[in-house]
């Protein structure tokens, strides 16, 4: 999945970028010697220590969750803090094969319509209370629940019974055979009934005070500031090596970086800038942070509301995505760290169309469609009018850097089409509340990340467009609504691909999004971490972060852990 107020981003040219980001790192290079980081260069962070427990990880989030309920959030911000807090029935292993985290063992029926999950014995939520089969019945009555309007609600809405005939059985029926099953439970965080039960799960104070039963328990959670976790004693998994993560809330990519600089975070994602540029350039932060270049199941697009005119039109949606130079974003924003796509997959895997190619830069097809959908320049002002009104919209966005300067350079190449953009980026929060699930909207750019399984039913069928729902660009297609049907439900994974590259060659003609690019995972980790995997699985370099310790000699002084 993103606190400085909102507000309106100038126009600005490339000459001007180049200039700020020249600038920065002026300033960046000049503020590197403070007295804790001269202790810092004293300590040799890459000698060898055995596996120990204790100490804190501190790390950073520019988006605050919502709510500390994955099912109701949806979103990263609570993903990353929940995902230490709940379990799920099964897991990715390092090599991305399921297994189980809550259960020790499942059965598929001959018929592909049942799975039977058989739980773990002797469960605890962290308040010491069993965690049985009638809390995952729990979960999922509450996620299938129409008034909790959970955006995941469709992967389980299939399940035709399920049943916990004991504290140790759970099994679930489907009508037909559904090819996302595992994986669906791969993502469902298990709620304890006991503290839950007959509460709304919209409004329940749970969501800001959640018990869980993994590694992690919270402590508290100061707003706009920080969240902070302990280890669980509790914990079905098990002990985690580290005691407690501390999550700050930090908006601005910059600052966080100047935190990491100074010693006051262990890890953060890095923008291309600091991780090609910066850090390469400073022998004292290279002397201490490790760098992980990941390129990950998620990217980053233009997205339409496909309820509001002239974005119903097709032609109009292909003439923006014919002025856009894809290439010069992934080359002034990222860097050249990322990949120009047109399938919704992530590239190389078998689910993505290799017979696909992105949308080309072409002002003259963009005008020549432009002019076939009914807009021209009838005062020579250079913006396009049709029935008496100026072609010009606004695009809101997040308070993400990328993010913004994607917009600045759209808000350009629109202007040579004469199309007048104006840009917004808005804190993470009220984007969600106010303009997400409201549809109040033109444009948005954003960006999505995907799960394993190739099913996106949950983004493009027509069904799943009610407020919360994670369709919130209002597409509806009954050619895609029927592949996307079909996918879930064939089992062949060569007849299952084909589904989904027709389902991609669909999306790419209909065009109710700008893919912009498809990204890389860029993370820098402090050297006191150890237990991290490298060179990274294909899970990723956070898969076993329960596994990850810092050495006695190598911590903060925990007095003034943050």
């Amino acid at each position: 999945m993103p606190s400085l107020s909102a507000r309106h981003l100038a126009h600005r040219d490339r000459l001007i970028s180049i200039a700020f980001i020249v600038l920065y790192s002026v300033l960046i290079a000049s503020c590197g010697n403070s007295g804790q980081q001269s202790k810092s260069e004293l300590i040799n962070f890459n000698q060898d220590y055995p596996p120990m427990s204790g100490g804190t990880l501190r790390d950073a989030m520019t988006g605050e969750p919502s709510s500390l309920i994955y099912m109701v959030a949806g979103e990263s911000a609570s993903a990353s803090i929940t995902g230490n807090i709940f379990n799920k029935l099964l897991r990715y292993d390092r090599n991305l094969d399921l297994e189980g985290e809550l259960v020790e063992s499942w059965q598929v029926s001959q018929d592909q319509k049942t799975i039977t999950f058989k739980l773990k014995p002797y469960l605890k939520w962290a308040d010491g209370k069993p965690l049985t089969s009638a809390d995952v019945l729990f979960t999922w009555k509450a996620v299938v629940d129409p008034k909790l309007a959970s955006p995941y609600a469709s992967d389980f809405q299939l399940v035709k019974k399920a049943e916990a005939p004991s504290p140790l059985i759970f099994s679930v029926t489907y009508d037909q055979a559904y090819a996302p099953a595992l994986d669906s439970w791969a993502g469902l965080q298990i709620l304890p009934e006991h503290l839950l039960k007959n509460q709304d799960l919209n409004t329940t104070s749970f969501a800001r005070n959640p018990i869980g039963s993994s590694y992690y328990k919270l402590d508290s959670w100061a707003h706009g500031e920080n969240i902070k976790l302990s280890r669980n004693p509790n914990s079905v998994l098990g002990q985690a090596k580290i005691d407690k993560l501390v999550t700050r809330m930090i908006p601005d990519n910059s600052a966080q970086f100047l935190e990491l600089m100074a010693d006051n975070i262990d890890s953060m994602g890095l923008d291309p800038i600091k991780f090609s540029r910066i850090i390469p350039a400073r022998p004292e932060l290279q002397k201490k942070l490790n760098l992980y270049k990941e390129l990950g199941n998620s990217y980053t697009y233009l997205g339409f509301n496909l309820k509001h005119k002239p974005f119903d039109d097709v032609r109009v949606r292909k003439a923006i995505n014919y002025a856009i130079d894809k290439q010069e974003i992934i080359d002034g924003v990222y860097l050249g760290l990322g990949i120009n796509i047109a399938s919704p997959y992530k590239p190389g895997t078998r689910w993505s169309n290799p017979n696909l190619q992105p949308y080309t830069y072409d002002v003259n097809k963009a005008k020549a469609l432009l002019k076939e959908a009914g807009f021209s320049d009838t005062d020579g002002d250079g913006i396009l009018e049709k029935d008496g009104k100026p072609f010009a919209f606004e695009i809101i966005t997040n308070q993400n850097k990328e993010r913004e300067k994607s917009a600045v350079l759209i808000q350009r190449r629109l202007k040579e089409v004469g199309i007048d953009v104006k840009i917004r980026a808005i804190e993470w929060a009220s984007f969600i509340s106010r303009f997400i699930k409201t549809g109040d909207f033109d444009v948005v750019v954003l960006g999505w990340g995907l799960g394993l399984d190739p099913d996106q039913y949950n983004i493009w069928h027509s069904s799943q467009q009610a407020p919360g729902k994670f369709n919130f660009l209002g597409y509806h297609n009954p050619a895609v609504d029927k592949l996307l049907e079909q996918g879930r439900l064939e089992l062949n994974a060569d007849k299952r691909m084909k589904i989904y590259h027709e389902f991609a060659q669909v999306l790419l003609e209909d065009c109710p999004i700008v893919y912009l690019s498809a990204g890389y995972g860029l993370t820098a980790i402090h050297k006191r971490v150890k237990g991290i995997d490298s060179p990274a699985p294909p899970a990723g370099v956070g898969w076993n972060s329960y596994d990850w310790y810092i050495p006695v000699p190598l911590r903060h002084n925990e007095i003034s852990a943050n």
